[in-house]
């Protein structure tokens, strides 16, 4: 029996990697003697710099920079042997790094995730890839173009920003790939303030400012650059970083979780497994916009593999079964309080559990 374990990190409680290392020691019980591979996966956000360094054996890069309240922070990235930078926006401008009551998307600053992006031009990475997930700000990625040289006055007023062609003029060659599973545009209700802001600290009132603030910036880039990505998909994405990459960076938007499983060779691995199980902390009909979980299946089901989902929360299971994963399965017990569920060795050893009884079942 081959195993092959490619389950999401649990939000706020346990990293891609201990949940994988949870569910093989499921698997160990069930089955002592079958074969698992173990693959700490990420789709952009949190713990994508982990996973994408686990596929590529990435050097990590420690750098002064600062958080979304321009408090000095020392945070890392990471440099593949391909000189591929791989940049989680998360490590620099994400929310984790705010108190509950320090979370403001109308100040939070995306500048952080610049600095981790120039130290990468400035070391000759010519190839950045920017995992936009589990960010603080609602910015359109404005401070982020401004730790690259481009600056703005109060307002967005046009007569503030100087050179734009800074970046492409000074680095002609480079390739940005903006990883996300985010389809969202920049404005609007499906915007990135009206879906996103609020779990980023904001009120109504702060979401209407976000979203007319936002439809400024998109104009000011369309006067500059010619381009108008504000209805593109996955210009919403990370508040707004996506439209920023797009216009000022060139960049493409890629599937986070089908660049890393490109990277780790998901399809070879799968092909010869005799089931696959994965997961992520809550499972509903998102999961099926191309988060990493559908990706899992979707690739997975193409080789006629099965594949057994993880979660700490269901919503929407028959929609789920109806896309092809072959059972669903609730790790927590019920009536759990989930202040418990989400300590991490309550969580670790619930997917134990599962994933044994998964396998013993009759």
């Amino acid at each position: 029996m081959k195993i092959l374990i490619a389950i999401d990190s649990f939000k706020g409680c346990i990293t891609s990697a201990q949940a994988a290392q949870a569910a093989a020691q499921g698997v160990a019980d069930a089955f002592p003697d079958a074969q698992v591979t173990c693959l700490p996966v990420s789709d952009g956000g949190e713990g994508m710099l982990e996973a994408f360094q686990a596929v590529t054996g990435g050097q990590e890069i420690i750098v002064p920079a600062h958080d979304p309240l321009m408090r000095p922070i020392q945070a890392p990235y990471a440099i593949t042997p391909d000189g591929t930078a791989i940049i989680e926006m998360a490590q620099a401008s994400g929310l984790t790094l705010l108190a509950p009551k320090e979370r403001n998307p109308l100040i939070a600053t995306s500048y952080g995730t610049g600095e981790l992006i120039v130290d990468a031009l400035n070391r000759g990475c010519r190839r950045i890839i920017v995992g936009l997930g589990g960010s603080a700000t609602s910015d359109c990625g404005r401070g982020m173009l401004e730790a690259m040289g481009i600056y703005f006055g109060e307002g967005y007023d046009y007569r503030y920003m100087n050179d734009f062609n800074f970046i492409l003029n000074d680095y002609p060659d480079v390739e940005v790939i903006a990883a996300s599973d985010v389809q969202n545009p920049l404005t609007g209700l499906k915007g990135a303030a009206h879906v996103f802001a609020r779990q980023k600290g904001a009120t109504g009132a702060m979401i209407a400012l976000l979203d007319k603030r936002a439809r400024r910036f998109a104009q000011l880039a369309k006067f500059y650059t010619g381009k108008n990505h504000r209805f593109t998909p996955g210009a919403g994405a990370a508040g707004g970083m996506g439209f920023a990459l797009m216009t000022f960076m060139n960049a493409s938007l890629q599937s986070g979780a089908d660049l890393l499983l490109d990277m780790a060779r998901f399809d070879e691995s799968v092909a010869e497994a005799s089931m696959v199980i994965t997961g992520e902390g809550s499972a509903n009909a998102q999961t099926l916009m191309g988060k990493l979980p559908y990706r899992v299946m979707s690739r997975a089901k193409a080789h006629g593999v099965p594949v057994a989902m993880l979660c700490g929360q269901l919503a929407d299971g028959k929609a789920l079964e109806d896309a092809g994963f072959s059972s669903i399965h609730v790790i927590n017990r019920p009536g759990d309080p989930l202040e418990v569920c989400m300590q991490p060795e309550v969580a670790m050893r619930n997917i134990r559990n599962t994933v044994s009884k998964i396998l013993t079942k009759p």
